[in-house]
């Protein structure tokens, strides 16, 4: 099996460390290409897998390259490219290729995402629990909120019966909208908080990822997923792995070390 792995960022790097300490083989580690080219399918021929780590902007094409290939599983672990979704569906269909997707391919993360609504419903109909989202992560992140504290404010608002749309970055929140924040300061790999706050007492739930090995646990697993069985052509949320998955095969995950490795 050939794998190749998009991205030779910070994620990129350490799902490129977990597969080698998981298989003891490295998979083809790929930046960007010179002058913003797309990678041609004749450079791919023989990959069968292919995780994707690299910029919203690069994900249709690298799905395409691959996909034109012959490469048939994707796992695409890079945010900010929600308005390709469906041509990169259309990509999948047309090459009978299947991915699985996540803003987050963390596990804790998947199961955070289950007690945010259950809190969004409880605390929803209590007068003055005004609920938030806080999240912060390194300098240099490039999208503000990121995906995975996009899709926890949509979780909050399917869930909450007094909010339907997020804050305007300006002026105090109307009393239908939900106020998130962004921090973007030092080398946090990750920190969401889902808060609910009285006059008397605030309520908080909150996910601290202290490096990237969980999300390479997750990504390693959706790998798994997409190649137990034969998988209908198109997306599947990781969301469908979590729940799909045993506890044990979610857990199987490369060594800390090798994933810290890469922070």
């Amino acid at each position: 099996m050939t794998t190749v792995v998009f991205g030779d960022g910070n994620l990129g790097r350490a799902i490129a460390a977990g597969i080698a300490a998981r298989d003891g083989e490295p998979p083809r580690l790929l930046g960007r290409p010179v002058a913003g080219a797309g990678h041609r399918p004749i450079d791919l021929e023989g990959v069968d897998l292919a995780f994707e780590a690299s910029r919203g902007d690069a994900v249709v094409a690298n799905v395409r390259a691959a996909a034109s290939a012959g490469c048939r599983r994707f796992v695409v672990a890079t945010t900010g490219w929600d308005a390709a979704r469906s041509e990169v569906d259309e990509i999948l269909w047309a090459h009978g290729a299947s991915a699985v997707v996540g803003a987050n391919l963390s596990i804790g993360v998947a199961h955070f995402l289950l007690l945010v609504e259950a809190a969004a419903k409880i605390f929803g109909p209590l007068a003055g629990y005004d609920p938030y989202v806080v999240e912060w992560h390194r300098r240099d992140k490039r999208d503000r909120p990121s995906g995975t504290a996009r899709e926890i404010a949509d979780r909050v608002l399917a869930a909450h019966p007094s909010k339907d749309r997020v804050a305007a970055l300006d002026g105090p929140p109307g009393d239908r909208e939900l106020e998130v924040v962004s921090v973007r300061a030092g080398a946090s790999p990750g920190m969401h908080v889902v808060g609910f706050d009285a006059p008397g007492e605030s309520v908080e739930l909150r996910l601290t990822a202290r490096d990237r090995s969980a999300y390479v646990a997750g990504a390693l697993a959706a790998a798994d997923w997409l190649d137990r069985e034969p998988r209908t052509p198109g997306i599947y949320s990781f969301s469908t792995v979590v729940q799909d998955l045993a506890v044990e095969d979610l857990v199987a995950a490369p060594s800390r070390e090798a994933a810290a490795a890469t922070l």
